[in-house]
């Protein structure tokens, strides 16, 4: 048999060459064939499909598998801050208002001074403060009401006018026209380039005003400071979770604990305490007394 494949013809070696080419070919078209069947058999819009997957804090970077395919999964490994959306802190009530009335003094930083002490007495949100004028507040008296429309919300807000933000604005005011620089149809809260602040720029000075007060600072620490004042000044009442979640517009009071940070501090007392007591008081038991 060998001798006569030794000995094949042209015609024949042809022959055998095409069979063996059709059989390759057709198993390869059939392999192709199949997985994309299998591909193509998955429900619609689970091929392309990106998940995003929140791992628990310290959770290494790993894979999932969904609908049959395997996506990456990444997360910042634990003490990690990269690419975490950060929540501001906010600032002790009377820290901020003596660094306020300090910076009002300055020679360059006297609308920063005067923007802190304006926020943490109303809590106003950045974009609504940026938006008030001379002619907003010159004529004011202690007490007055001054309405301004929610940049979030697009709502009208009625605020009160209180004697510290007046006098602050007097003394604002006096040394801006001594310098030359007041005009009663402009913003207040205009740099030294004479162009409006922005909440980049108010984050990165605040972050160097109160540098070792907190950890994380931007213009919300104010907003957040005003809120943890009115809750301390009610003796952290009920009532006064209520109101500020009207004055913040939440949807409701568990998002206003949370906002000031009063629903982690709720936790890490019942953790700090837990302990605490003794075998025989956690038991229910007096001690015999000998």
């Amino acid at each position: 048999m060998l001798k006569t494949f030794l000995y094949i013809s042209p015609d024949a070696f042809i022959n055998y060459f095409l069979y063996f080419y059709t059989l390759f070919e057709n198993y390869f078209i059939t392999c192709i064939f199949s997985v994309m069947i299998r591909s193509y058999k998955m429900k619609p819009g689970t091929r392309a499909r990106k998940v995003i997957e929140v791992l628990p804090a310290g959770t290494i970077s790993g894979t999932k598998v969904v609908e049959g395919i395997k996506y990456r999964v990444r997360n910042h490994a634990s003490g990690s801050t990269k690419g975490r959306k950060k929540t501001s802190d906010y600032i002790e009530f009377k820290k901020a208002l003596l660094k306020g009335q300090e910076l009002l003094w300055s020679e360059k930083q006297m609308i920063i001074g005067f923007y802190i002490i304006f926020s943490i007495n109303t809590g106003l949100r950045v974009s609504e403060v940026l938006n008030i004028k001379h002619c907003d507040l010159v004529n004011l008296k202690t007490g007055d009401q001054l309405t301004v429309q929610e940049h979030k919300t697009k709502k009208r807000r009625t605020i009160q006018i209180n004697e510290v933000i007046l006098k602050s604005y007097q003394t604002l005011s006096g040394r801006l026209q001594d310098r030359g620089s007041y005009q009663l149809n402009d913003y207040i809260f205009k740099s030294q380039k004479n162009t409006l602040f922005t909440t980049v720029s108010l984050n990165r000075i605040l972050k160097k005003v109160f540098a070792g007060d907190a950890q994380n600072i931007s213009t919300h620490s104010l907003r957040k400071t005003f809120g943890r004042e009115v809750y301390d000044s009610h003796l952290q009442s009920e009532y006064s979770i209520m109101t500020l979640s009207d004055i913040f517009n939440h949807s409701c009071m568990s998002i206003t604990r949370r906002y000031l940070g009063i629903r982690q501090q709720e936790f890490n007392t019942i953790y700090k305490n837990l302990g605490k007591r003794s075998p025989s008081t956690a038991s229910g038991t007096v001690p015999a007394v000998r």
